[in-house]
């Protein structure tokens, strides 16, 4: 299973009004390090594929994206929860990293879900 590309910012708000943990890698096909983590993105989407929707969106197609989420460089790989920015992680990074980050956030979710 891989991150499947997200094709505008229409459908990535539909994706964050309706999903409660996204995960979009900010990505261009000529960047060199988004190639280094791209198996990486595939691989969490993978791993989480039962609990958290992992994306990719080519920012040369999505400037609009870029500018609304401040993104001035990429790699980077936005985590939403509840339909909001949480965090963003810019440059090549760990599995272990962009992992942690993503189970730091379900179990904040896990734990909202508790006390409703």
């Amino acid at each position: 299973m891989t991150a499947v590309y997200i094709q505008d910012e229409t459908e990535l708000d539909t994706l964050l009004e309706t999903e409660s943990l996204v995960v979009v890698d900010c990505t261009a096909t000529w960047c060199g390090p988004c190639k280094l983590i791209a198996p990486l993105i595939d691989k969490l989407a993978a791993e989480y594929s039962d609990r958290v929707k992992v994306f990719k969106l080519d920012l040369d197609a999505n400037q609009p994206v870029a500018k609304r989420f401040g993104i001035r460089s990429i790699p980077a790989v936005m985590f939403f929860q509840q339909g909001s920015l949480a965090e963003t992680i810019v440059g090549v990074k760990t599995y272990e990293e962009f992992s942690s980050t993503l189970n730091k956030y379900l179990a904040g979710l896990y734990l909202s879900m508790c006390m409703n």
